[in-house]
């Protein structure tokens, strides 16, 4: 707590100090241009991956970066697709996921969820990805098939986000676009989803992610 208490001071009089100005402008409103839909992992920080700055990232985190279908469940995630597509009018929604992740790690010792109601609950928005990664990937060696499950967890949620009206209509209209993403947090890459190669390549490899837009 010391450390943070110490952080906050030089957020306070340093960094706050030379951007004053801009943090004025926010105190009376925002535009983000990004609904940012992450994993709620320590190691995963959107404004720093991505260099953004305050006000232009609205972001939800939630374990495994999970998209629940619309009307599965009208909790947090629903809300802020609902907020920052129908009333904010993001441009673009991220669906992020990383390497690692203990969410889909879950999925190879099911046995340690049995006294996580909670987490066992919440995962089975991924049910579609495990599926999906059992059939096309139950041959590989766990480290790798954990990899190939991020990946379909992503494209799994990207679908269940199209279920939700306001980015349904958005699409329609060719006001929204939205992205898959995963960043690996050992080598700082993040690749996107290519929907026509249904494949991920580098960020900015001549592909901007576009996962149904």
């Amino acid at each position: 707590m010391e450390r943070m208490i110490a952080g906050y001071r030089r957020f306070r009089s340093e960094v706050f100090e030379g951007l004053r100005g801009h943090f004025k402008s926010l105190s009376e409103s925002q535009a983000p241009h990004t609904l940012f839909i992450t994993c709620a992992d320590s190691r995963i920080v959107p404004s720093l991956i991505t260099q953004t700055e305050p006000g232009e990232l609205f972001i939800c985190r939630v374990v495994g970066n999970l998209v629940p279908a619309f009307g599965a469940d009208d909790g947090a995630v629903s809300s802020a697709i609902e907020y920052s597509v129908g009333v904010l009018g993001v441009r673009h929604v991220v669906v992020c996921g990383h390497s690692d992740c203990g969410a889909m790690r879950a999925f190879l010792y099911p046995e340690k969820l049995a006294s996580l109601k909670s987490v066992s609950s919440w995962l089975t928005n991924a049910q579609t990805a495990i599926t999906v990664a059992r059939q096309e990937h139950g041959d590989l060696p766990p480290a790798e098939f954990v990899d190939r499950l991020i990946e379909e967890n992503v494209m799994t949620q990207l679908s269940h986000l199209q279920t939700h009206p306001s980015v349904a209509a958005a699409l329609r209209k060719g006001v929204l676009q939205i992205h898959g993403w995963v960043y690996n947090i050992g080598n700082g890459e993040i690749k996107a989803y290519d929907e026509e190669q249904r494949a991920f390549h580098e960020l900015g490899a001549g592909v901007l992610a576009g996962g149904g837009a």
